[in-house]
């Protein structure tokens, strides 16, 4: 008896695992932000945070570079991927995915991925790393697109119908 009472008091006092919640009711999540609000004001703002803050441009005046100098501003690179990371996660709320479903998690777990190795590279202050994992997260963007808004559009409505290309001159 004594042995059982010892048990149940060593079980109590033990750390166990969080209860899990059940239920619909147990989690709430509100994803009414239209998908292309979302994109716009999360998803494309960190991605844009992350990209403005690295590489270089070429302007009439010659190569200018875009890395951070000081530590707040390899911060911003590193809210930037952050943010990245958990609208991954949060594309792959209930009522936000699309179908086919497998393929929507996977693309939103592609840009949580490589924006946790892209603020891994930013926290280390890695020029190159930081460089290359902003492609990555690009192309992770662009897949994502292309299966779920491109093929969608151009089923539906075909190529486009006008020109693209200016006429040439005629010689």
């Amino acid at each position: 008896m004594l042995l059982a009472a010892a048990a149940a008091l060593l079980a109590a006092c033990s750390p166990g695992k969080p209860a899990a919640t059940t239920g619909a009711a147990a989690v709430k999540f509100n994803t009414d932000l239209p998908m292309t609000e979302f994109m716009g004001h999360v998803v494309d703002p960190a991605a844009f945070l992350y990209w403005n803050n690295s590489g270089s441009v070429i302007t009439a005046e010659g190569e200018k570079d875009r890395y951070p100098t000081t530590d707040e501003g390899w911060d911003v690179l590193v809210t930037g991927a952050s943010t990245l990371v958990e609208a991954g996660n949060m594309l792959q709320l209930p009522h936000r995915v699309r179908e086919p479903a497998a393929d929507w998690n996977r693309h939103a777990q592609m840009l949580s991925d490589r924006a946790m190795t892209a603020r891994a590279a930013a926290e280390k202050h890695d020029k190159q790393a930081v460089f290359d994992e902003g492609g990555r997260i690009y192309e992770a963007c662009v897949a994502c697109h292309e299966q779920f808004i491109i093929e969608p559009e151009l089923k539906a409505n075909g190529p486009a119908q006008a020109n693209p290309l200016p006429a040439l001159p005629k010689k």
